[in-house]
């Protein structure tokens, strides 16, 4: 009789516990989950054909760098980088590192110099001192500068922070933003609302249009800036076989875009259930089985056609991997991660 009490009693305990965690699970969870439109077969592959050409960067800086997730060169030739430990380092022409500028913050993600000398982020940084962007800004992003001076930027996210930016992911919800700075009026206003997870920014050679990357979308936006179709939007490429970060512009027009594999293989099935979502967000340490963006490497090149013509990769992760930015300058490509401790430069001729 004791032994059917105590059963009883397990049984009640079990079960209290399974509801009280399906109870936390569903209205505590940090997350209100969407199904993901994840990219269909294409023909486009980042290994199609296969190729290992990012193994062959060389490391610079490496050992001395943490994270550096963008980069940036000016007319000079230096080489600035935004690491995690929030030093803004720079390269010299002559190979040495200086710690140019020290924020309080881990999150400085894109950068880019500034026309009138400087580096612009959500701050821009001068030898002077340094100026804030407009207001507050949960998640900003990638950055770019127009002639007239009007700053472009992304927010990748209105509700989650840099630290947790994979719950945007298992929400696939549109909680980004192309914001416009202007300098002149120091007002702050916005280009585009509802996108998924905005990330790189970049103008077109003749600064007619923006492209802006919508890393969860698997796709980047055009945004006329000037001529019939002013202010209007349209797809510039889709269906990308991974997400895309960064992008910038070549020197010949065409495009460099980073691209990170932010699901797994063989975890896809998770972005089609909102219940494994909601159990993931609750229990973070399940991220790390379906992430799978320090997996491998991946850059593409661009037209402005919207045509890929040329890709290089890293396929697992060897030498790079997590590439979140690709800077072409003087027959280069420089190359951000936020998964190494150096800068990758990879001649191109």
């Amino acid at each position: 009789m004791a032994f059917k009490i105590i059963l009883k009693n397990s049984w009640l305990f079990f079960l209290g516990c399974l509801i009280a965690t399906a109870l936390e699970i569903i209205f505590f969870s940090p997350i209100s989950p969407d199904l993901i439109e994840l990219p269909l077969a294409s023909s486009v592959s980042v290994d199609s054909p296969p190729n290992n050409q990012l193994q062959r960067v060389t490391k610079l800086g490496e050992g001395l760098l943490k994270g550096p997730e963008d980069v940036a060169v000016d007319e000079n030739g230096i080489l600035y980088t935004a690491t995690r430990d929030g030093w803004i380092r720079k390269l010299h022409k002559n190979g040495s590192w200086e710690n140019w500028k020290k924020q309080e913050s881990q999150g400085l993600l894109g950068i880019t110099t500034a026309k009138g000398g400087g580096l612009i982020g959500l701050l821009k940084f001068t030898e002077d001192g340094v100026t804030v962007l407009g207001s507050e800004i949960r998640f900003a992003d990638d950055v770019i500068e127009a002639s007239d001076g009007s700053i472009y930027f992304s927010v990748a996210s209105t509700k989650f922070s840099f630290h947790n930016w994979y719950l945007d992911l298992l929400e696939a919800k549109p909680h980004g933003q192309l914001l416009k700075y202007d300098p002149s009026m120091e007002e702050t206003s916005i280009v585009l609302d509802g996108l998924y997870f905005a990330n790189g920014v970049a103008l077109s050679k003749d600064e007619d249009y923006l492209v802006v990357c919508e890393t969860f979308r698997f796709r980047c936006l055009k945004y006329w800036l000037k001529g019939e179709s002013k202010g209007e939007t349209e797809i510039f490429i889709e269906n990308l076989p991974a997400a895309p970060d960064n992008i910038n512009l070549a020197p010949d027009g065409s495009f460099w875009i980073a691209l990170i594999q932010v699901i797994y293989e063989g975890t896809e099935f998770v972005h089609t259930s909102k219940v494994l979502k909601q159990i993931i967000a609750n229990f973070p340490k399940l991220i790390n089985y379906i992430n799978g963006a320090t997996k491998r490497a991946a850059v593409i090149n661009v037209g402005a056609n919207g045509n890929i013509l040329k890709r290089f990769g890293d396929p697992n992760g060897t030498v790079m991997s997590f590439v979140t930015s690709a800077l072409e300058f003087d027959d280069h490509l420089y190359l951000g991660s936020l998964n190494t401790d150096f800068v990758g430069k990879l001649p191109l001729k």
